[in-house]
């Protein structure tokens, strides 16, 4: 491999475990209505385990309310059942063809514990970016011991490869406190 394919290979994985970590940030609950906290939500229905956003419109006609309207009428027992098995805390209110979730407002307490749970997130996505880095290396060493590198090339990749890591370091840094900031803003 060249040192420009490792490189972008390790930058490809960086960016998929931040790009991962800010899709999970998105579920947390920060005290507004927000169709991501549903909308990739397990829900059984046709035989087969589906997401929320398959089977359902999801809108926020109000800040603190979410209205979800299934696109068939027979699945909303499924999408309540769904939405009581899931982790998020709220129940569901069934009007007829259409489920209403209020979202009530974060006590202090709750703001604490979602946001450790943030920092865990971010801290596994910091492990997920380290981990492309050493993988990176490894893979720039055996280049260098196959004789693809030079061991100038060697240095300035793992050089090239600290920078990179640093940057998608730094990035999750900076949606960790913006997170973090939105959740505890009463």
């Amino acid at each position: 491999m060249t040192a420009d394919d490792i490189l972008l290979e390790a930058e490809d994985g960086m960016d998929k475990s931040v790009n991962y970590m800010t899709h999970e940030f998105a579920s947390v609950r920060t005290g507004k209505a927000s169709p991501a906290l549903v909308e990739n939500i397990d829900v059984e229905a046709y035989g087969s385990n589906m997401k929320l956003k398959q089977l359902a419109l999801i809108t926020t006609p109000e800040p603190r309310l979410l209205v979800i309207q299934p696109f068939d009428a027979a699945t909303v027992k499924d999408i309540e059942r769904g939405l009581k098995e899931s982790r998020i805390g709220i129940m569901p209110a069934v009007d007829g063809k259409i489920i209403r979730l209020p979202i009530p407002e974060l006590s202090e307490e709750r703001r604490r514990d979602l946001v450790k749970g943030i920092k865990q997130m971010a801290e596994e996505a910091r492990v997920r970016v380290r981990g492309h880095r050493r993988d990176g290396i490894e893979n720039a060493r055996k280049s260098k011991k196959d004789g693809d590198l030079t061991e100038d090339q060697l240095a300035d990749l793992e050089d090239s490869m600290q920078k990179l890591t640093d940057q998608y370091t730094k990035s999750i840094d900076d949606h960790l406190t913006h997170k973090e900031a939105e959740i505890m803003k009463v």
